[in-house]
């Protein structure tokens, strides 16, 4: 059958160029790709300052202070966008649409001469538009002009609030794909697939499909829409009128071939396959295909539900699900690549995390939407809080609801929304939206969302807010985070977000501790490791901490690192050099995450989710990431990967107790937990074998540690799961402190009470104490699935622990780690005489070869490389 339709992605070939050296207009820049020849050339999509920086006029920015050499000025005046493209003369017959899926913040276009459009139907970060362009191409050559005007104070642009410094262009530009699509009469758009699944058995599911035709002619048009999943087809025979458009809905009930038996469920991770199934669509007219588009989607079915009528929780195909997440953010300047969000999912899923929080509708194009549908990793998407306070909107705003109040901006919010929303909602990862953050939408403007949720979306809950539950205690602003329609939230955000105890975890009861659905919390900085702090601090200014540090921490009130070093010095002991604080910053990293995460799975039967904040960084920093910028894990992902294991022991320490862990969906017998307690010296003073099974979805205690007599003041807690087989299942190893860290609840921390201090520390300076132990290793490579692999055996071959062993692969050559890598644990502890196995797997084409280094070891480079 004859395809008459095409879409082409208008990605390379382009350039750019400031408005301040452009003497032409519009009209004579899409007219002659000669005027444009000399500016500097780009792809898109791109920012105007991504684009400078990848051309070298600004180098290094994200090192050091550079970042401030890079004045805001120049950006603050319109950018060209030139590109041609070619096209022959049947193509240049049929009808075009030209279609922006982001422009930073407006835009006027022309294309071979003609106005397109101008700044008023191209308005907003987040509007989605689309033109008919059929008068203007033409066969061979194609010029196309776009004048990017920039955001200004008040505009609901992209914002990075308080995470990062801001970047001085605003992210103005072309931010995301820019499609030329060619159809013959009728234009199929927005194709939807609703998912209904039968929670009592599971084995069906009843599939809607829908679609919106667009007849773009000045005569009626009869053809047919035909649909085809896998082996089931589906079509309808349709009349559309001139110059209209009509949705057409295939209905289970009317299409019975819809209604799926043994459907394929889409799961998150630890609860099943991912599985995906394809839609095809083609509309025909007289045997020809006038247009064909495809997506793809999975079956499931998303519900909230309440915990004691105050907290809500989510449900995936009828399994609640203990949402376990972090939060995400582009790249400073939105240059991330498809590799790199590829290395970041797959990080999450490494950590054993289910959830990835979007704060912002972040994404240049589908990439991370798409892999999170792979790799079964939940999305909660919706607006930032840059827009709901004054001092990143860069104007007043109202107290209660934020930026959008009045009626244009909510009017431009509510559109930019559905547009949004219908972009989007195909992905099965998507299971929540979130239309505030730290507020609440104006009750007009909530209502606007509901009603874009009923017609284009009602397959997924929303919140009104990610705060909401304890608002009444204003941490976070001066009102109630009540909605006047939809009441409280369910979930919310009290913190904390600086240095925090690990008892806190376990015994908060009024803020951020484990209860309900905490959507953005942590225990604030995350320091790099010493490799990529060389990275981005100059070699002068890398210790001790100074300005330069401080420019790469938050802002505000998260501005320096006082309190992780105040922290540091009265738990670890005072760093006597570079070298020591990274030791010790790696430990602290470890030991403070870790009770976050296994706190809210101990609590369960009061706990529906917890989101760290934030999983990554938009440029290298210090605060709030479980990687870095350049992909290092801290030793906070090691420890987010320990705790969220899906079967594990943990440690309360609030109650001392050990709890069993099982966070899959069935029950598991036969299994024996090892409790082994250690004093400084390695000396063993318990060792505990229990006997136990665990239901699914279940936390079960099983041992009390008690007081012990003469305890030094540091001692080690380890925890083994072995099963029936005799197999070591998990592993899980504390330092832990006889002197009980004090949390102070009375301290004035002013407006904005963003984390409880201590006003007692834990003591672990005996950790200096400990010997130095020699680790024997033997290791090998291997290549599996177009991956490699390194094998690594370790041997504790003295008589104390060998404490915080920290696993590298290097370049040979550089000495610079492989990244992404994928370790199955890092940052292990080896009792004495202990043997351990682990692997990693990489992708990198030159010689590795393995670098060890440890709390109380000698940092060894092993010779043998891989090939």
């Amino acid at each position: 059958m004859l395809m008459r339709c095409l879409k082409i992605e208008l990605r390379e070939n382009w350039k750019i160029q400031s408005s301040k050296h452009v003497s032409r207009t519009g009209n004579q820049l899409s007219l002659d790709p000669t005027l444009s020849e000399n500016w500097l050339p780009t792809k898109v999509p791109s920012t105007v300052l991504g684009a400078l920086v990848a051309n070298g006029i600004y180098k290094d920015p994200y090192f050091g202070e550079n970042l401030k050499n890079i004045s805001s000025e120049e950006f603050k005046i319109s950018w060209w966008y030139t590109t041609s493209f070619e096209i022959d003369e049947a193509q240049a017959e049929l009808d075009a649409s030209l279609n922006f899926d982001g422009i930073n913040y407006k835009a006027n276009v022309w294309l071979n001469g003609k106005r397109i459009a101008d700044s008023k139907s191209i308005n907003g970060t987040y509007r989605i538009t689309s033109f008919n362009v059929s008068h203007a191409i033409t066969a061979g050559k194609n010029v196309l002009a776009v004048e990017i005007i920039p955001p200004k104070p008040g505009d609901f642009s992209t914002g990075f609030v308080d995470w990062n410094p801001a970047p001085p262009d605003g992210n103005m530009g072309i931010f995301r794909p820019v499609t030329l699509h060619l159809y013959n009469d009728v234009r199929i758009k927005n194709p939807f697939v609703q998912t209904k699944v039968d929670l009592k058995s599971l084995n069906k599911a009843a599939l809607t499909v829908s679609a919106e035709l667009h007849n773009t002619t000045d005569a009626t048009v009869t053809g047919t829409l035909t649909g085809q999943i896998e082996k089931i087809r589906f079509e309808q025979e349709v009349t559309i009128d001139a110059n209209s458009s009509m949705l057409i809905e295939y209905d289970p009930m009317a299409y019975p071939q819809l209604t799926f038996d043994n459907p394929r469920l889409w799961w998150p991770i630890h609860l099943g396959n991912p599985d995906l199934y394809k839609l095809e669509l083609q509309f025909i007219i007289n045997e020809k295909i006038s247009d064909a588009t495809q997506i793809t989607f999975g079956i499931r079915e998303v519900e909230d539900y309440w915990l004691n009528d105050i907290h809500r929780g989510y449900k995936v195909n009828g399994k609640k699900v203990l949402i376990k997440g972090a939060g995400w953010t582009d790249d400073l300047f939105l240059m991330d690549t498809d590799d790199n969000i590829e290395a970041q999912v797959k990080y999450v899923k490494q950590m054993n995390l289910n959830t990835i929080r979007l704060e912002g509708f972040w994404g240049k194009n589908h990439k991370l939407y798409d892999l999170c549908d792979e790799h079964g990793i939940l999305l909660m998407v919706g607006w930032s809080c840059h827009w709901e306070h004054e001092i990143h909107m860069g104007v007043p705003v109202n107290e209660r609801y934020g930026g959008v109040y009045k009626k244009d901006d909510v009017e431009l919010v509510a559109q930019s929304w559905e547009e949004q929303l219908i972009w989007l909602r195909n992905h099965p990862s998507i299971f929540v939206w979130t239309v505030a953050s730290d507020k609440v939408p104006l009750t007009e403007l909530e209502q606007k969302y509901i009603d874009t949720f009923s017609e284009y979306d009602p397959t997924r809950p929303y919140l009104n807010s990610t705060g909401g539950v304890g608002s009444d205690q204003h941490v976070i602003g001066s009102e109630d985070v009540i909605s006047e329609i939809s009441g409280s939230s369910g979930v919310k955000m009290l913190g904390p977000y600086a240095y925090t105890a690990p008892v806190y975890w376990f015994t908060d009861t009024k803020f951020g501790g484990a209860y309900g659905f905490n959507t953005e919390t942590g225990p604030g900085a995350q320091v790099p490791q010493l490799e990529s702090l060389k990275k981005f601090i100059p070699e002068d200014k890398l210790w001790p901490i100074n300005e330069v540090w401080d420019y790469h921490c938050g802002r505000y009130e998260f501005a320096d690192l006082n309190r992780f070093t105040t922290a540091i010095n009265e738990r670890y002991g005072t760093p006597s050099n570079i070298n020591d604080f990274d030791k010790k910053a790696q430990a602290m990293n470890y030991e403070l995450m870790r009770p976050m995460f296994e706190a809210f799975q101990v609590h369960k039967d009061k706990s529906t989710g917890i989101i760290q904040w934030m999983l990554n960084a938009a440029w290298p920093k210090m605060y709030w990431q479980l990687y870095d910028y350049y992909l290092m894990p801290t030793g906070a992902f090691y420890a987010t990967q320990k705790a969220c294991g899906p079967l594990h022991l943990v440690y309360n320490y609030g109650d001392h107790k050990i709890y069993a862990i099982n966070d899959y969906s069935y029950t598991i017998k036969n299994l024996k937990a090892r409790i082994r307690i250690y004093d400084i010296k390695s000396e063993l003073l318990v060792d505990k074998i229990i006997a136990f099974d665990i239901s699914g979805d279940t936390v079960r205690p099983l041992y009390t540690i008690e007081e012990l007599d003469n305890l030094s003041s540091t001692y080690f807690v380890d925890l083994r799961i072995v099963d029936n087989t005799s197999k070591e299942i998990d592993t899980n190893f504390y330092w832990l402190s006889t002197q009980v860290e004090e949390l102070d609840y009375e301290a004035d921390l002013g407006d904005f009470a963003f984390h409880t201090p201590s006003k007692v520390y834990a003591d672990f300076s005996l950790l200096n104490t400990l010997q130095t132990v020699d680790i024997d290793l033997d290791y090998s490579f291997e290549m599996i699935d177009n991956q490699r692999k390194i094998t690594i055996k370790l041997t504790n071959t003295g008589d104390v622990i060998a404490f915080l062993i920290n696993l590298k692969l290097v370049d040979k050559t550089t000495q610079e780690s492989i990244l992404p890598i994928f370790w199955e644990d890092n940052f292990i502890s080896l009792l004495p005489g202990e043997e351990r196995t682990l692997n990693a797997t990489f992708n990198y084409n030159a010689n590795a070869e393995l670098k060890i280094e440890a709390w109380n070891s000698n940092n060894i480079t092993y010779e043998k490389t891989s090939h």
